[in-house]
């Protein structure tokens, strides 16, 4: 135990203090003054029907004409979208009506929707758009589409996560779209889940860093301004962890965890001005979130000091009674979750709750002023969003979607991605006159590059991707030309195809480059019980390796798939994780050294399906020795060039608590090849009133370095970067001992 512990906090947690900063600091800006006034008038005219329906949000499916298939020209109904702007005075609408629409048809979509909200009702209040462009504007067909997030995780490339935020904010708005629910701040440290892919890793400091850079790529200096665009932060809170690893099952997260792992990011984000948050589908404790009026309400909108507004997930408000059973009747569900904090119900196909609220409003069950404080949440996002001033798309903006600038942004980014997990021999990179056999059911698919949330809701409907773009194969064709290249499946993802024909091929060849993974998928239906790689896969692998050919393996997947028996005969190893519509050129420009690879790992990569556990364990869970095993720790990530670490060095031994302690290496690339390297930093608290991890990352940057050159690489840490959650579940800073440890050298220091 150390011999003192200061409170930083008696009430709030730095964390709020960070938001009250924030809030402060939007508070100058005159345009909040601006829009308190506007949102306080309008108000007042609104009646309660006007008030609710701004509180409620249908889907696009409502109001347009069935498609008898995905990908088909979408029609609105516009005597049903009539109904429900004129007749339930909704505010908000989101979806695609089933697939990915053209920029046009956007642009037909949103005026005619603006056109009844802002010239046929009373107020003309602005409907307001949502989509999930989750790696770019995912439902505009030829859109920039981005790697998902956990594979810009691995670039640790702060301006690369603001600059696709940036892109994904312009396209939105040519599309005429202002909402983006997005980014998805949820820790991935549950491998098992299906949307690990969203988030962006499992370490919380990297993961807040991103969730700034990401708020100030897409909402900019102005949310209002043509070519920004309202975040939403995804699943406010807790939804990542659930116990059995299946998507919108129950989880158990102690106070202290919550605070102090899955909390930071949410409030690096609102500290950045984010203007609205969806709430988590699933349960903590017991207690569904959209009825939990501690995390909705008393941590988010008073602790956090959060202005902008909460929407639910889609048809979560129902679910409190139909799934969850807490509200014995769907008008109670509706109470419940309004009272709880949730400020706008993604209802989404129907006006239930429109109707139950007005109910609730006119027996006295809900206060007008809990529906006052909603809506005003509401208009207010609206009118910083710019669409009291223009809710139309903007044509001139047409011009620089999917433009090469953007697309060059894009590789640039899937280069970063890739991940050099295995390189024996130096059979990296490959010579452009080797002939190669391409194989594996990731090899020439594009919805395996991209995932979920791309075009369609699963994101595996190969016939409406854009045909020009590069598979692996085409990639590869296109790098060292057809005739080196040949090509056969072998197995699809869960089934074989020609596995005879493919080993015979793969004789005749140079080198084998190997492409496994998962199919595209999405929330639930990714749900899996066996983190190992298909058992297809796996045994293709080997009936590849008797060949007696050199092998590289190039995974691509959403999630870490055990691969633990197909390690150790892959020559090479690269991990491209969803790296995006430009993976494909990635992938090839990595495999033949066009690009030196300096990806580095988001998560810990499990070597079985049991004992997982993240590289911040306690040491408690590794007390036997040797029970944390990974196949590859978090922040691996090999070069084709080598790096080497000296010279790590504080400017003193001894600090206090205000002191900064200032942390500086050098960095020098010893190796034939240029390249990026990710130097990280990590601390130890070596003890504390609660057991500390064994190491926590508290800062990262990535540099270029020629060969043989030095750079010398700077940290300063505070006594907020040493802090954590103590026995009261308040933030604490203890004096006592330290370590900060940067690659294979570590130093101590004393905080006094």
């Amino acid at each position: 135990m150390k011999r003192i512990a200061l409170l930083l906090m008696i009430i709030l947690s730095s964390i709020s203090v960070s938001a009250f900063t924030g809030s402060y600091q939007m508070n100058k800006n005159s345009r909040i003054i601006e829009a308190d006034k506007f949102v306080n008038n309008i108000l007042s005219k609104m009646s309660l029907e006007e008030k609710i329906g701004q509180m409620t949000q249908i889907t696009l499916e409502v109001v347009s004409q069935p498609r008898p298939n995905e990908g088909d020209e979408l029609f609105l109904d516009v005597e049903k979208l009539n109904e429900a702007i004129l007749k339930y005075h909704v505010g908000s609408i989101l979806n695609t009506g089933g697939s990915a629409n053209s920029l046009e048809k956007w642009h037909e979509v949103i005026t005619t929707i603006q056109d009844i909200a802002t010239k046929e009702t009373r107020l003309g209040i602005p409907v307001l758009y949502g989509i999930d462009a989750i790696h770019g504007a995912t439902y505009t067909l030829g859109a920039t589409l981005f790697p998902q997030a956990i594979a810009m995780a691995a670039t640790r490339n702060r301006e690369l996560v603001r600059k696709g935020a940036e892109i994904t904010a312009f396209e939105m708005r040519a599309s005429g779209i202002p909402w983006n629910f997005n980014p998805v701040l949820d820790m991935g440290r549950e491998p098992l889940w299906s949307r690990l892919w969203e988030t962006y890793g499992e370490d919380t400091y990297m993961t807040s860093e991103y969730a700034r850079e990401y708020i100030k790529g897409i909402q900019g200096n102005d949310v209002s301004d043509k070519s920004s665009g309202v975040a939403c932060l995804k699943h406010y809170m807790g939804y990542s962890l659930p116990k059995n690893g299946f998507d919108r099952t129950p989880a158990w997260i102690p106070e202290r965890m919550l605070r102090e792992i899955i909390l930071p990011p949410f409030a690096a984000a609102i500290d950045e001005g984010a203007l609205t948050v969806m709430i988590n589908s699933g349960e903590i404790n017991g207690i569904p979130t959209h009825s939990d009026y501690h995390i909705l309400t008393e941590i988010l909108k008073d602790e956090l000091q959060f202005k902008g507004f909460a929407v639910s997930d889609w048809e979560d408000v129902k679910r409190l009674y139909t799934r969850d059973r807490v509200a014995a009747s769907p008008k109670e569900a509706v109470k419940l979750a309004v009272m709880a904090g949730v400020d706008m119900s993604m209802v989404p196909y129907d006006f239930s709750f429109y109707e139950y609220l007005l109910e609730l409003v006119k027996d006295g069950e809900v206060p007008m002023k809990r529906i006052d404080d909603a809506v005003s949440r509401i208009l207010r996002v609206k009118y910083l969003a710019g669409l009291f001033d223009n809710a139309y798309p903007d044509k001139s903006l047409s011009e620089e979607f999917a433009s090469q600038n953007h697309t060059s942004a894009n590789l640039a980014s899937a280069q970063e991605v890739i991940t050099l997990l295995k390189n024996e021999n130096n059979i990296l990179p490959l010579k452009k006159d080797k002939k190669v056999f391409v194989t594996g059911p990731a090899a020439n698919l594009l919805s395996v590059l991209n995932g979920g949330w791309t075009i369609t809701w699963q994101g595996n409907n190969e016939s409406l991707y854009p045909q020009e773009k590069f598979t692996i194969l085409e990639a590869i064709q296109n790098k060292v030309g057809a005739d080196n290249t040949q090509y056969l499946e072998g197995v699809n993802f869960d089934s074989e195809i020609n596995v005879t024909e493919a080993v015979e091929k793969a004789k005749n060849s140079d080198v084998i480059v190997l492409c496994l993974g998962e199919p595209p998928y999405c929330e639930t239906p990714g749900n899996i019980s066996n983190l190992n790689l298909s058992e297809v896969q796996l045994q293709f692998a080997k009936k590849i390796y008797e060949t007696g050919k050199p092998v590289v393996l190039v995974l691509v997947e959403g999630r870490p798939r055990v691969i633990n028996e197909i390690v150790e005969k892959a020559e090479g190893i690269l991990l491209a994780y969803l790296p995006g519509m430009e993976g494909g050129r990635a992938i090839a420009d990595v495999l033949f050294g066009d690009v030196n690879p300096s990806g580095k790992l988001p998560y810990s990569y499990p070597i079985a399906v049991n004992g997982f556990t993240t590289y911040d364990y306690k040491p408690l869970e590794n007390a036997n020795e040797n029970v944390v095993q990974h196949q590859w720790h978090f922040g691996y990530g090999l070069s084709y060039t080598s790096f080497e670490y000296s010279n790590l060095k504080l400017d003193k031994i001894n600090y206090e608590m205000n002191d900064d302690v200032n942390i500086s290496v050098d960095v020098k690339n010893t190796g034939q090849l240029a390249g990026q390297e990710v130097v990280e930093l990590y601390i130890c608290d070596k003890y504390g009133s609660v057991s500390r991890p064994v190491k926590q990352l508290r800062g990262f940057e990535k540099i270029s370095l020629d060969p043989a050159q030095v750079k010398t690489i700077s940290f300063k840490l505070t006594a907020e970067d040493l802090s954590f959650i103590g026995r009261e579940n308040k933030r604490i800073t203890e004096s006592g001992e330290f370590s900060v440890m940067i690659e294979n050298l570590e130093q101590k220091f004393v905080l006094k």
